[in-house]
């Protein structure tokens, strides 16, 4: 089994890279968030997932041991395959994702690419013990702090909901949304959340 590779990176795709490891060549898919901190020419190394099927032998990379981690525990649950994990964590980080699972935020997982609504729910029964113990940055969930009012939280999820259905991910509706916390209404969240991405 391998545990990690270290090379240079050879040549890179939108799903994956070539890793030239002491003169060989190993195909390693990747997620986005993975594929934003490689460059070709540059030494990295990747924490590596081998996926073996009848026909193939993958390998998975990750940059981050987060990222790797959250990865394990999504293939983990039935229904959710390798390419459908990697999906989503080119969607959102795994801090963002974590803070979903313990919000129970079945609408906001259910925006992320390959899970419906059964699985979103499996993702949550199947994740929120296991997570339980699991340290994320609070301040990357808007509205969800001990004293922000429930009516904040639900402005701020209706604006989410709002963005995701245009087209943003995750990640970059939750950057811009955690920049103020004194919305007097949804409209306004999403008219600054347009200005800030820069959509109109």
């Amino acid at each position: 089994m391998i545990g990690f590779l270290r090379g240079r990176v050879a040549y890179t795709f939108p799903d994956y890279c070539f890793l030239d490891v002491r003169d060989v060549g190993y195909r390693v898919f990747v997620s986005h968030q993975t594929r934003n901190h490689i460059n070709v020419g540059e030494e990295v190394m990747l924490y590596i997932h081998t996926h073996v099927r009848e026909d193939a032998i993958l390998l998975y990379g990750f940059f981050a041991q987060d990222e790797y981690d959250l990865f394990q525990h999504l293939i983990g649950i039935s229904g959710i395959g390798p390419k459908v994990a990697q999906g989503i964590l080119s969607a959102t980080t795994a801090n963002e994702f974590y803070g979903l699972i313990h919000q129970k935020d079945v609408k906001a997982i259910t925006k992320l690419p390959g899970i419906g609504k059964k699985t979103a729910e499996r993702i949550i029964l199947e994740l929120k013990d296991k997570l339980a113990s699991t340290s994320f940055d609070d301040a990357s969930f808007p509205g969800q702090t001990p004293d922000s009012s429930d009516v904040m939280g639900d402005k701020l999820s209706e604006a989410a909901e709002a963005l995701l259905s245009l087209g943003f991910g995750q990640s970059e509706i939750q950057s811009v949304l955690k920049k103020r916390n004194d919305w007097e209404s949804t409209e306004e969240i999403i008219r600054y959340a347009l200005a800030e991405l820069q959509r109109f």
